[in-house]
Protein backbone atom coordinates (compact mmCIF):
# COMPACT_ATOMS: atom_id res chain seq x y z
CA UNK A 1 0.00 0.00 0.00
CA UNK A 2 1.43 3.45 -1.00
CA UNK A 3 1.90 5.61 1.86
CA UNK A 4 0.66 9.59 0.97
CA UNK A 5 2.17 12.26 3.25
CA UNK A 6 -1.56 13.50 2.06
CA UNK A 7 -4.41 11.64 4.06
CA UNK A 8 -7.68 13.72 4.55
CA UNK A 9 -9.28 15.92 2.59
CA UNK A 10 -12.01 18.01 4.99
CA UNK A 11 -13.91 20.28 3.21
CA UNK A 12 -13.84 24.21 4.98
CA UNK A 13 -15.33 27.15 4.04
CA UNK A 14 -12.85 28.24 0.86
CA UNK A 15 -10.95 31.38 0.12
CA UNK A 16 -10.52 32.43 -3.29
CA UNK A 17 -6.85 32.11 -4.24
CA UNK A 18 -6.35 32.46 -7.97
CA UNK A 19 -2.66 31.33 -9.22
CA UNK A 20 -0.44 30.06 -12.10
CA UNK A 21 1.20 26.77 -12.12
CA UNK A 22 3.36 25.09 -14.34
CA UNK A 23 1.55 22.12 -16.83
CA UNK A 24 4.19 19.83 -15.14
CA UNK A 25 2.91 20.23 -11.81
CA UNK A 26 -1.10 20.28 -12.51
CA UNK A 27 -0.62 16.82 -14.24
CA UNK A 28 1.41 15.69 -11.10
CA UNK A 29 -0.97 17.13 -8.39
CA UNK A 30 -3.67 15.37 -11.43
CA UNK A 31 -1.29 11.85 -10.76
CA UNK A 32 -1.77 12.32 -7.11
CA UNK A 33 -5.37 12.32 -6.52
CA UNK A 34 -5.80 9.87 -8.39
CA UNK A 35 -2.88 7.95 -6.26
CA UNK A 36 -4.96 9.18 -2.98
CA UNK A 37 -7.83 7.73 -4.33
CA UNK A 38 -6.91 4.05 -4.97
CA UNK A 39 -6.09 4.37 -8.16
CA UNK A 40 -9.66 4.66 -9.72
CA UNK A 41 -10.14 8.23 -11.45
CA UNK A 42 -14.13 8.40 -9.91
CA UNK A 43 -13.96 10.94 -7.65
CA UNK A 44 -10.26 11.37 -7.35
CA UNK A 45 -9.79 14.76 -5.53
CA UNK A 46 -9.25 17.81 -8.24
CA UNK A 47 -5.96 19.38 -7.69
CA UNK A 48 -7.55 22.44 -6.82
CA UNK A 49 -8.63 20.35 -3.61
CA UNK A 50 -5.26 19.14 -3.08
CA UNK A 51 -3.32 22.15 -2.69
CA UNK A 52 -4.71 23.58 0.49
CA UNK A 53 -3.81 20.58 2.24
CA UNK A 54 -0.55 20.07 1.03
CA UNK A 55 0.62 23.54 1.94
CA UNK A 56 -0.96 22.99 5.29
CA UNK A 57 1.15 19.77 5.50
CA UNK A 58 3.89 21.46 4.64
CA UNK A 59 3.83 23.87 6.89
CA UNK A 60 3.02 21.83 9.51
CA UNK A 61 6.01 19.75 8.92
CA UNK A 62 8.17 22.97 8.52
CA UNK A 63 10.10 23.05 11.69
CA UNK A 64 11.63 26.33 10.61
CA UNK A 65 8.50 27.90 10.00
CA UNK A 66 7.17 26.73 13.62
CA UNK A 67 9.99 28.00 15.29
CA UNK A 68 9.94 31.27 13.63
CA UNK A 69 6.38 31.59 13.68
CA UNK A 70 6.55 31.19 17.62
CA UNK A 71 8.47 33.96 17.30
CA UNK A 72 6.37 36.87 15.41
CA UNK A 73 2.72 38.21 16.32
CA UNK A 74 -0.13 36.37 14.98
CA UNK A 75 -1.68 37.84 11.81
CA UNK A 76 -5.48 39.52 12.19
CA UNK A 77 -7.69 37.46 10.75
CA UNK A 78 -9.06 38.44 7.65
CA UNK A 79 -12.91 37.74 6.75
Amino acid sequence: MTRLKLSDITDEKPVKLTIEIPARLHCDLVAYGTVLNGAEENGAPTPEQLVAPMLERFMATDREFAKARRNIQPAPASG
